[in-house]
């Protein structure tokens, strides 16, 4: 029993030649009528119709192979101008002729060609020439042999490219090792009050250029380099000013600008200043104790006019 209402859109046509195919598998039937009820231009690829529907995708590869073997599909193979390839599907609600379910087409049958008859090339001899007795023929002697002449002597040939030695290789390029590049550098004495002003001048350099925002673990590789300057007798500002001078318009990674600054403009330990010589001691002003006059001498007495051993001594 049917209980049917007519339909008066939304409905597609499907012949019972599919519907009640014979051969076809009731998934492939389903299949053929899903893509019927497509309209032109819709995906019907396999990964689109797993999405689709719960059969497996091996099942809906077998399903449109079946379809395709007896003519209600054809798939082929298409460049698209943008240089895409895409397979492009035909669905016909008529099976197309010429397909086997084996999915190979029909052989066209070949001409048979008749056979030519063979003409006879020796004439048929007459009775009486049969009958006739052949005379024998006389046995002959053979000639004797002249001597063959000498072949002459085959031109040489030229040697082809081929046999030619191979160009020797080039030698390949030598690769030149690149030089390690060189570590930060460390203070010899660790002091925390340095370490502590390295870090803060390293987080302070964004307020004076935006660029300039390192992270943490940035921070902390760069604080002994810094320290390394700050032991070098340099003040904080000159390196400030140092790190903030002169930056590049694309600035991409500013720690390794950073590292590479601390560690080629490093400047040299200041020398060691030389010991200060004391000044000569001079001795006090005394006053002569003859003739009432200042002059300098460790201790008080006469002066060189009053002394009298000096003037014997004159």
């Amino acid at each position: 029993m049917h209980s049917n209402t007519r339909h008066t859109s939304r409905f597609t046509v499907v012949g019972n030649h599919l519907t009640q195919h014979s051969e076809l598998s009731l998934t492939a039937i389903g299949l053929a009528a899903h893509i019927q009820s497509l309209p032109a231009g819709a995906r019907i690829g396999i990964k689109h119709l797993v999405e689709r529907f719960p059969e497996s995708e091996t099942r809906i590869a077998a399903a449109l192979r079946e379809l395709e073997a007896h003519g209600y599909l054809k798939r082929t193979r298409e460049r698209l101008p943008s240089g895409r390839v895409v397979t492009r599907t035909v669905s016909y609600n008529q099976p197309v002729a010429g397909a086997t379910p084996g999915g190979v087409p029909k052989p066209r049958p070949q001409p048979r060609q008749q056979p030519v008859p063979q003409t006879r090339t020796r004439p048929q001899q007459s009775q009486q020439q049969r009958q006739q007795p052949q005379p024998q023929p006389r046995p002959v002697r053979p000639a004797p042999e002249a001597p063959a002449p000498e072949a002459p002597a085959p031109a040489p040939v030229p040697r082809p490219e081929a046999d030619k030695p191979a160009p020797a290789p080039a030698p390949a390029p030598v690769s030149i090792p690149v030089p390690p590049r060189p570590s930060l550098p460390r203070p010899q004495v660790h002091d925390l009050d340095r370490h502590r002003t390295a870090l803060d001048l390293l987080a302070d350099l964004r307020r004076h250029e935006p660029r300039l925002l390192l992270g943490e673990a940035d921070i902390c590789r760069l604080a002994p380099a810094v320290a390394t300057w700050f032991e070098r007798d340099a003040h904080p500002d000159v390196v400030r000013r140092t790190l903030v001078a002169d930056l590049p318009e694309q600035l991409t990674r500013p720690a390794g600008l950073l590292a590479h600054r601390l560690t080629a403009l490093l400047p040299p330990p200041l020398p060691t200043a030389p010991a200060e010589e004391p000044a000569p001691r001079r001795d006090p002003l005394q006053n002569c104790d003859g003739c009432d006059r200042a002059f300098r001498a460790p201790e008080p007495g006469h002066c060189r006019e009053c002394r009298s051993d000096l003037k014997e001594a004159a």
